[in-house]
C-alpha cells in the first residue's frame, strides 16, 4: 500500500468519531494495540486482513481506510493483490470495484467484512475457488458468483494464475 500514513490517520479519525479508544478498537478487531499505534502513526502497513477486521468495528467500507483513489493497490495474505477501480457512494448502500490478481499458489482467506456486505465476483482470466469458506465452488473465465462476505470467505487459485473482478456492496450506517 502506498499511502500508509493516509491510512492511519484516517483509522485514527474513524476511532475518535466513534468515541472508540485505541485499546478498545484492537479489542474488537482482534488486532494487537501495538500494532494498531503503529499503523495509526503510519509506521506500519497493514495488509488487508488487518484492514478488513479494522472495518467492521467501525461499520466502515475498506475504502473508508485506504481511500478513493482509483489504482490503490494493495496486497493480502495468501499472495492476493487488489487494486482499487471504483467507489461509488449510493443512498443505501456503498459500492466498491477491485481487480484482484492471483499468482498460480494465492490462497487467501478474507476475514468477514460485518452484517449484509455482498460480493459479487467475475473471474477474467484462469480459474479460481471462490465464496464462505466450506461452500466454495470453482470458477473459470467468464464465470460469477454472489456471497454474503460476513465470515470468513476464500480465494484461490486452481491450475496457474488467474484474475477476477469484484463488486462490494456495503450497506449505508
Amino acid at each position: 500500500m502506498k499511502d500508509v500514513p493516509q491510512v492511519g490517520r484516517r483509522l485514527r479519525e474513524l476511532r475518535a468519531e466513534r468515541g472508540m479508544s485505541l485499546s478498545e478498537l484492537a479489542r474488537r478487531a482482534g488486532v494487537g494495540k501495538g500494532s494498531l499505534s503503529e499503523i495509526e502513526s503510519g509506521g506500519r502497513n497493514p495488509t488487508i486482513e488487518t484492514l478488513y477486521a479494522l472495518c467492521r468495528p467501525l461499520d466502515v467500507p475498506m475504502t473508508a481506510l485506504i481511500g478513493e483513489s482509483p489504482g490503490t493497490d494493495s496486497a493480502a495474505a495468501g499472495g492476493m493483490r487488489t487494486v482499487l477501480l471504483a467507489v461509488r457512494h449510493l443512498p443505501t448502500m456503498t459500492v466498491e470495484i477491485f481487480r484482484l490478481e492471483f499468482p498460480e499458489t494465492a490462497d487467501h482467506v478474507s476475514p468477514g467484512h460485518g452484517p449484509a456486505v455482498r460480493e459479487h465476483l467475475t473471474v477474467v482470466a484462469g480459474r479460481l475457488t471462490v465464496g464462505p469458506v466450506g461452500a466454495e465452488t470453482t470458477l473459470g473465465a467468464g464465470e460469477s458468483a454472489t456471497w454474503t462476505s460476513d465470515g470468513p470467505h476464500r480465494f484461490s487459485a486452481v491450475d496457474g494464475a488467474a484474475e477476477a473482478v469484484v463488486v462490494i456492496t456495503s450497506p449505508v450506517s
